[in-house]
C-alpha cells in the first residue's frame, strides 16, 4: 500500500502545483466571482480543498489546524494560500513516507466536523482524502475553463509519464 499512497501524495503535490500556477493568472475578480460550483468561485473551492487535507491530517497525526467548518476560508489572499497548499502537500508527503505497511491497516477513530463518531482503516481514509482533492481540483478545472482559460491536463496517467518515463 505505501508505494500506492505515496505515488498518490506524489501526484497530488503535481497537480496541485499546475493548478495553481494557472489560478495564478486568473484576475482577482474572476477569481472570486461565484460560478455556480459547490464552494462558488475557484477562491472557495481552493480554500475547501486545503479545509479537507488540514482537517484530515489533524485525524490522522493530531497535529496541525483544526478547521471550523468545510467552507472556511483560511487564506483571503491567493499567494499565502498558495504558500499554504504547498506546505500540506509536503506534509502530506512527509506522513505517507513515515508510515510503514502496518499502518494503513489499522482503524483510525475521528469524529466528523459535525460530531459524529466513526472508524475506518488508515487505508480508506487516505483513498477519501485523496479522492476528495481530485473531486474538487476537477470543479476547479472546470471553473478554469468557464473563464476562458486553457486548464491544466491533470490526470494521473500524465503525471505517471512524467515521473516514471516510458
Amino acid at each position: 500500500m505505501k508505494p500506492h499512497f505515496a505515488m498518490f501524495a506524489a501526484y497530488n503535490r503535481w497537480a496541485n502545483q499546475r493548478l495553481y500556477a494557472i489560478v495564478a493568472r486568473v484576475t482577482e475578480l474572476d477569481y472570486r466571482r461565484d460560478l455556480g460550483a459547490f464552494f462558488g468561485s475557484l477562491h472557495g473551492t481552493l480554500n475547501h480543498i486545503l479545509v479537507g487535507d488540514r482537517a484530515w491530517m489533524r485525524r490522522l497525526t493530531g497535529e496541525g489546524p483544526t478547521p471550523s467548518s468545510l467552507s472556511e476560508i483560511l487564506y483571503d489572499d491567493f499567494s499565502e494560500l498558495r504558500a499554504a497548499r504547498d506546505a500540506e502537500d509536503l506534509r502530506i508527503i512527509a506522513y505517507i513516507d513515515s508510515l510503514d505497511e502496518a499502518a494503513f491497516a489499522r482503524t483510525l477513530a475521528y469524529a466528523s466536523m459535525n460530531g459524529e463518531r466513526h472508524e475506518q482503516p488508515v487505508a480508506q481514509v487516505l483513498a477519501h482524502v485523496f479522492n476528495h482533492q481530485t473531486h474538487h481540483r476537477g470543479q476547479a478545472h472546470g471553473l478554469i475553463t468557464q473563464l476562458g482559460h486553457a486548464a491544466p491536463a491533470l490526470d494521473l496517467l500524465y503525471f505517471l509519464r512524467q515521473a516514471i518515463p516510458e
